[in-house]
């Protein structure tokens, strides 16, 4: 992998390091408990790949990629938060994350449950801070903020998670677990693209490149992910493998199999780098589209 890529996407990441520790720092306060659950898990070592990905499509649009990073590390808390929620024994009953116990086996079930709850309003505290946010103008960050929660709630993120769920009910076919994968996976991933432009004032045509591109990363993200559940090296990955396996879950890997998949994620790799034309300079987000389909963690 090109030296300058890798050292352009930790310069990304060490931004995303900086924010959050600015937006989310230690206290002396008497719920310290739930401060300590929240942070264990934001600073667990995440390769960040939301915020990166809007800050990178920010100054790729022209605009500073300073100006996006309250939004940045707003997405990255929320995301976080719902790595906390997965984990939990009513949800994929995960004991491990990243590398260590999750949440709950740290803090106990119902603070894991708050420390969710905290950074999703953390989140929206820091999105909304005209102190964080300084001269953005005001209709761009309501529109940010409105993204990003659309992206999060019933029609994104937490609508897809309970897709995810309900694997008796739910339709188990190709195109039903696509959907479930946008909406789980990638609307997070697109709405990260999607803020990165409009706080750049990009053109219509670079914002609709940029939607069609994370769409594409999006879901072939998420089948990497379901091919690393079950053969991924676990201290690569952070997770023991199985998971989906057990809780009977239907993904492309068990509708499809391995070959498969793996013709999907390329395809649907280089489809998002053709995307990326009405960018200038958009190399690096070539390269980050084929890392993460190459990505063992």
């Amino acid at each position: 992998m090109p030296a300058d890529f890798r050292s352009q996407y930790e310069s990304y990441r060490q931004m995303v390091e900086y924010g959050l520790a600015e937006y989310l720092p230690n206290a002396q306060i008497a719920q310290a408990k739930l401060l300590d659950a929240m942070r264990y898990s934001v600073f667990s070592d995440g390769k960040r790949i939301r915020p990166v990905l809007m800050l990178a499509f920010c100054e790729t649009a022209g605009g500073d990629a300073r100006a996006a990073l309250p939004f940045a590390c707003a997405l990255e808390m929320i995301h976080t938060y719902s790595l906390i929620h997965d984990d939990l024994p009513c949800m994929d009953n995960d004991d491990m994350r990243r590398g260590r116990p999750a949440n709950h086996r740290m803090f106990g079930e119902a603070s894991a449950v708050l420390a969710g709850d905290a950074l999703l309003s953390a989140a929206f505290e820091t999105m909304l801070d005209v102190d964080y946010v300084g001269d953005t103008p005001p209709a761009a960050v309501l529109s940010a903020a409105h993204r990003i929660a659309w992206a999060s709630g019933l029609y994104g993120m937490a609508g897809g998670q309970l897709l995810d769920l309900e694997t008796e009910t739910f339709d188990q076919s190709v195109e039903g677990v696509t959907a479930r994968h946008l909406l789980k996976t990638g609307a997070l991933i697109e709405t990260a693209a999607a803020v990165g432009c409009e706080l750049a004032n990009a053109s219509r045509e670079q914002m609709a490149a940029a939607a069609s591109f994370a769409r594409c990363v999006g879901l072939a993200f998420q089948i990497r992910d379901d091919l690393l559940d079950e053969e991924g090296d676990p201290m690569v990955t952070g997770k023991l493998t199985g998971g989906d396996r057990e809780n009977n879950k239907v993904t492309f890997l068990t509708l499809l199999g391995r070959d498969e998949c793996v013709r999907i994620i390329d395809s649907l790799t280089r489809d998002a780098v053709g995307y990326l034309t009405p960018f200038e300079g958009h190399a690096f987000l070539a390269w980050l589209a084929e890392d993460l389909a190459r990505r063992e963690g």
